[in-house]
């Protein structure tokens, strides 16, 4: 429940601090008073959505603070676990700070969180009816939800996991409709992928290939060039007429008759010697070369045809043999991933069809849960408004004929009331006044307390539209409520307020020529001259605050 709430600088509220009880309070006070402003700090503390026009004219910022006991369940526990959320003292201090730049801090025990998370944890703490929740009731899309809060844990898990199954459907559905999508280009790519893969196969590169057969063109080309030089090396070094090598053969056996005359002309003979030997070496290779020289025309034809496929193949495919293997290696992955995905795109339809089955049946065994819910809540909001004294009332859940699959199943529902006897029921958007909207919600939020563990439940005005006697059954639910849940109740009504455990009383002053919302607890005394306030208006009679006293004991509020 909410122990204590703080507002500094938010709206005409200069400075407030309240401590709230267990049980009811009734908050009472003149229009615009500033009842709502404190619902709207509430609000902000449970996740809502900020703006700077919240602040108060000529400050900085707003600060709103709240104090509440943690609720006693095992998923708000793990989701103060997930967001590190320190957990001691059993208590919850919620933060926020609007600035006048638009900033918004929120901090929980003093770990700052994003507005989703304290969203998150809003939702565990405060139940804002008001206004919207009449909006809601007018909109039948809103309709379903309620059934389905209106559900059991057993029927909210199967629920739930219902969603995940089908949000997986979906995202099947999405990769097989992306793939069927882009058949056509994926087979046109995949045909170009094969030419390549066969064109390359058919070429049969080879590592250092090209190399090779550049030498060898290079050879081809200049066989004249390569016979004539080596015929006249031969001709220099071994002809018949002038034979090179015998004039070093003479040069190197005279030095030899004289090289052990001295080191120098030893060295000198050793190196004529060597050069004699080598000579004759290369002379004999240079014979052997010129005996197999042959020049093979038809092979330069195809050595620059085999260039010639090469060079087409870099062209396309890389600037190298490597290049263009390596590309060869990768395609390859990529048509045998092709054929994988062929047979996976089978395997994914067979899938998606079985998927299809499944979400339907399990649709159908929610539609029949769903059903039975619909029942009971339809015979529970009869009850509740025959207690508002709506005894002549009908009300329907009604479900849609057609069926189109979403992540709540296929149903779509729509409430039904008649309150006139003999009167066919319509739907409840198109004859609901605002006093019987009132009731129904009431007789909703009745029900649902009984099963939903909310810290605080804040009623804004829900009273609107009735007086007399259903004032004071709407008074008297209302205080039922509070058996279950710490109740904040703004109203107009004296009915209501009566039958608060606690009430606090809203005003608006001036102090140095600004406006202030000022909150105060009022006692007994105070509680009856304000409740006679509300029975007569601006002037309070003698018999008014007999009345108000006469109801605060009916009440049991006083002695």
């Amino acid at each position: 429940m909410l122990l204590e709430l703080s507002i500094e600088n938010f709206a005409i509220i200069e400075d407030l601090h309240l401590t709230f009880h267990k049980g009811m309070t009734a908050l009472t006070g003149e229009t615009g008073a500033g009842k709502s402003i404190i619902i709207d700090a509430m609000g902000l503390l449970a996740g809502g959505r900020g703006s700077i026009d919240y602040i108060r004219q000529g400050k900085q910022k707003c600060v709103l603070e709240g104090l509440f006991e943690l609720p006693k369940l095992s998923s708000f526990n793990t989701l103060l676990e997930e967001l590190g959320i320190d957990q001691q003292d059993e208590l919850l201090i919620i933060q926020r700070e609007i600035t006048n730049s638009g900033k918004s801090i929120c901090r929980v025990n003093g770990r700052m969180v994003n507005l989703g998370n304290l969203k998150r944890i809003g939702n565990y703490l405060v139940d804002i009816q008001g206004q919207n929740e009449h909006q809601d009731l007018l909109q039948p899309e809103k309709h379903l939800q309620m059934v389905d809060n209106f559900g059991s844990q057993n029927f909210k898990d199967q629920l739930a996991v219902f969603k995940e199954k089908y949000s997986e459907f979906r995202e099947l559905e999405r990769k097989v409709r992306d793939i069927q999508e882009n058949e056509q280009s994926y087979i046109q790519r995949i045909d170009m992928l094969k030419f390549q893969k066969q064109e390359i196969e058919e070429a049969d590169l080879q590592i250092d290939e090209e190399e090779k057969l550049v030498e060898e063109r290079d050879k081809l080309v200049n066989f004249q060039k390569i016979v004539d030089a080596f015929a006249k090396s031969h001709e220099a070094l071994a002809s018949e007429t002038e034979n090179s090598l015998d004039g070093i053969g003479v040069v190197a056996q005279e030095l030899q008759e004289v090289a052990h005359l001295d080191k120098e002309y030893e060295q000198i003979n050793e190196n004529v010697q060597n050069a004699y030997y080598l000579l004759q070496d290369a002379a004999g290779e240079i014979s052997d070369t010129l005996d197999q020289l042959e020049l093979d025309e038809g092979r330069l034809e195809e050595v620059n045809a085999r260039l010639e496929v090469i060079r087409q193949l870099k062209r396309k495919y890389g600037d190298s043999i490597d290049a263009i293997l390596s590309y060869y290696k990768k395609i390859s992955e990529e048509l045998t991933q092709a054929g994988d995905t062929e047979n996976h795109l089978e395997e994914m339809q067979a899938k998606l069809d079985k998927q299809n089955d499944e979400i339907w049946k399990m649709a159908e065994k929610l539609h029949a849960q769903r059903k039975k819910v619909a029942r009971q809540l339809e015979k529970d909001i009869l009850q509740e408004l025959a207690d508002l004294y709506l005894e002549n009332a009908q009300f329907e859940v009604r479900f849609s004929e057609e069926k189109h699959l979403n992540q709540t199943g296929f149903d779509k529902i729509e409430f039904y009331l008649t309150t006139n006897l003999g009167e066919p029921v319509k739907p409840l958007a198109k004859v609901a006044s605002g006093g019987e909207l009132s009731r129904i919600l009431l007789a909703l939020k009745s029900i649902f307390s009984r099963a939903q563990e909310k810290t605080s439940i804040v009623f804004d005005e829900v009273d609107t539209g009735v007086s007399g006697r259903v004032a004071q059954a709407i008074a008297e639910k209302i205080s039922g409520i509070a058996y279950n849940s710490q109740v904040l109740c703004i109203t107009h009504l004296p009915q209501v307020a009566a039958v608060g455990d606690y009430q606090y009383l809203i005003n608006k002053e001036i102090q140095n020529e600004r406006t202030r919302t000022v909150v105060k607890e009022i006692n007994e005394t105070k509680r009856i001259q304000e409740i006679a306030r509300m029975l007569s208006g601006t002037e309070i009679t003698e018999l008014t605050m007999e009345n108000a006293k006469e109801m605060l004991a009916k009440a049991g509020k006083i002695a």
